[in-house]
């Protein structure tokens, strides 16, 4: 096709799929539909299978159907090389990649319920750093969320903006304040979008009071080192005085 851009090498391709193992099945699911698309051979995932080849056929129905069969024989192929041997064993007897995936899907169905419980712990326990770390905390929330509600279970923008303000540190009370005295709600966006310009300002606030802290005492060095000077003693030999006998004046 004019224009279109090639995979030099398979090396090129699937270097970054992971191995099938159990616990990455969602992750490794997406890469493989997109390395598949990227290599132009997943027409037999995109398309029911064609009328099978008869001596009635035209060629259009011909090459429509090797089209098909060689997409899912390609795909099979593929998906196959990164998948680990005790899964590779279960899928083995499919001979279609719709058959194969389905199979897949219907073997790692069960698994949903332990990552959904994963998740939510992690959800549930996760802490930001005292400043700096805010908005990071946010963005691993918000994806934990995204995560959930791909396996069914969803949680409102409005919960997710009120669960994260109630673990916000204690220097971010104001802003706490701030938006509960406000009028209107934040979508999550939003609150990333004020968390940026407030860990700025604290950030900002932390060196100022460092920078100050730091030339106070430099001053108080200063003075102290001063006042010794002004207070020093010349360092003269002491007259040693000898003593008297109170009887024999001697």
């Amino acid at each position: 096709m004019a224009g279109a851009i090639l995979p030099g090498s398979s090396t090129d391709i699937n270097y970054d799929i992971p191995e099938l193992n159990g616990d990455n099945y969602k992750v490794w699911k997406e890469i493989m539909l997109l390395q598949l698309g990227w290599l132009d051979i997943d027409y037999a995932i995109q398309k029911d299978e064609p009328p099978k080849v008869t001596k009635e056929n035209t060629k259009e129905a011909i090459d429509l159907y090797e089209k098909w069969e060689k997409s899912s024989r390609l795909s099979i192929m593929f998906i196959k090389t990164r998948m680990c041997a005790s899964i590779r064993g279960s899928v083995n007897q499919h001979t279609k990649v719709k058959d194969l995936i389905k199979a897949i899907d219907e073997q790692f169905t069960t698994s949903d319920k332990a990552l959904a419980s994963t998740l939510i712990m992690q959800f549930s326990s996760l802490r930001p750093t005292e400043t700096k770390g805010v908005c990071d905390y946010i963005m691993r929330m918000r994806d934990i969320a995204a995560q959930l509600t791909t396996l069914e279970v969803t949680m409102s923008d409005s919960f997710l903006v009120h669960f994260i303000l109630c673990i916000f540190p204690p220097k971010y009370a104001l802003f706490k304040i701030s938006y509960n005295t406000h009028k209107d709600k934040w979508s999550i966006n939003e609150l990333m979008a004020m968390c940026v310009q407030e860990e700025g300002r604290l950030l900002m606030e932390e060196g100022e009071k460092v920078n100050l802290t730091v030339a106070s005492s430099s001053k108080r060095q200063k003075d102290h080192t001063k006042d010794k000077g002004k207070g020093k003693i010349s360092a003269e030999p002491a007259i040693k005085k000898e003593s008297m006998c109170f009887f024999c004046k001697k």
